[in-house]
């Protein structure tokens, strides 16, 4: 990404070669499908999704897309995650695997659940 700041999603990934763009694009669509209420929203420089607080962030790097669904995500998925590098609140998805898509949805589908039952309105 150059030095300026994305103002949005859509500004964010056009930042990209093409094939990046598909992976970030698949990401995007994955998490509004499993959050369909969530905003979108760019924060520490990424796109990141808000419900009732911030919900998860994505973003590609030079040989990955790394998304961030925080810690307890991290720790209650551990297992299926496994096969990738992660750290207590994130982990990477590389660019030469299939993007775990059906995983991401279930772990922004837990998010979601976490963060209605910790922020009431």
């Amino acid at each position: 990404m150059s030095g300026t700041a994305a103002k949005s999603i859509d500004d964010y990934i056009r930042a990209y070669p093409r094939e990046v763009q598909q992976l970030l694009q698949s990401m995007r669509r994955t998490i509004q499908e499993a959050a369909p209420k969530a905003e979108e929203t760019i924060s520490y420089k990424i796109p990141a999704f808000r419900l009732n607080g911030m919900l998860v962030w994505f973003a590609a790097f030079k040989n990955h897309i790394g998304f961030y669904p925080g810690a307890e995500a991290i720790k209650v998925f551990k297992e299926e995650l496994s096969a990738y590098k992660s750290a207590k609140g994130s982990v990477q998805f590389p660019f030469d695997q299939p993007l775990p898509l059906a995983l991401v949805g279930r772990i922004v589908k837990f998010r979601v659940k976490q963060n209605l039952k910790t922020k009431k309105h």
